[in-house]
């Protein structure tokens, strides 16, 4: 199975606790408390995240059960719970919140409060999004790190037509409650008339859904498949490998944890 490197990923999340502002830490009692929205489930990549998270903390001088307080919120890939999980943690006035696992825990964190600092790790621009202002100048109470991941799906599908020129019909595997399961399915299309080939989108929230997207994709005769970066299929690692490896089917994905865990 193919993967895009992911340490850049982890290192600018391990950072971003940064940009909490010197006035808000000087603020905070003896022991604040961290409120960490996420919507994946504590395994897999997103336990990687986390850990990674933590590990920012303790750069900037705060260790978990020490001189702060770490509250988790996971949604384990239900986003419809992110709103009332996002209010939980608003309603516990925590020192900050840190948000991952796509635009829509933002989103949520971003209604339920205008006071709280927000920290947020989001795979797509967040001006479009409406979550900031500019990068130089955020704005309101959000700030956090933009990474690439959706501008990548059309270089995703570039590299797959590199390696299987043959291969006329790529599907891409994507979780559509996601919210930026849209903007990848319209950049995969662009990329696919540029490159004269056919593309299939195919969903899965659950775990019976991903053995029905692998079937589809075999019936549409689709000789390669790319996993979107979406909390939920991070979680389905072993399903996902074992699915590929049983029809044949070359994946490429944008987490390294899913091809290779961390140790």
């Amino acid at each position: 199975m193919l993967d895009l490197r992911r340490r850049d990923f982890i290192t600018l999340l391990a950072g971003a606790v940064a940009a909490w502002p010197h006035a808000v830490r000087a603020q905070q009692p003896a022991t604040p408390t961290v409120g960490y929205l996420f919507s994946g489930a504590q395994q897999g990549g997103s336990a990687e995240v986390a850990a990674a998270f933590r590990k920012g903390l303790s750069g900037e001088g705060y260790v978990e059960g020490q001189n702060v307080a770490i509250e988790y919120a996971w949604a384990e890939g239900h986003y419809e719970q992110l709103p009332v999980l996002a209010s939980k943690l608003a309603g516990r006035q925590v020192a900050v919140i840190a948000v991952g696992g796509g635009t829509g825990p933002i989103l949520a964190a971003k209604a339920a409060t205008s006071k709280i600092p927000i920290v947020f790790l989001t795979g797509t621009d967040p001006i479009v999004d409406g979550l900031v202002t500019s990068f130089n100048r955020p704005g309101g109470n959000l700030t956090g790190v933009y990474v690439l991941f959706n501008e990548l799906v059309a270089k995703q599908l570039q590299v797959l037509h590199e390696l299987l020129p043959a291969v006329e019909t790529i599907a891409i595997l994507d979780n559509s409650p996601n919210p930026s399961s849209e903007l990848r399915w319209r950049e995969m299309q662009k990329a696919a008339l540029t490159l004269g080939v056919k593309v299939h989108a195919l969903s899965a929230g659950s775990e019976s859904e991903v053995d029905s997207a692998f079937a589809r994709a075999v019936e549409q005769r689709a000789g390669a498949l790319i996993i979107a970066p979406d909390t939920f299929l991070s979680s389905r690692r072993d399903q996902i490998l074992a699915l590929a490896a049983r029809h044949a089917l070359p994946a490429m994905t944008a987490f390294r944890s899913i091809p290779r865990p961390a140790a």
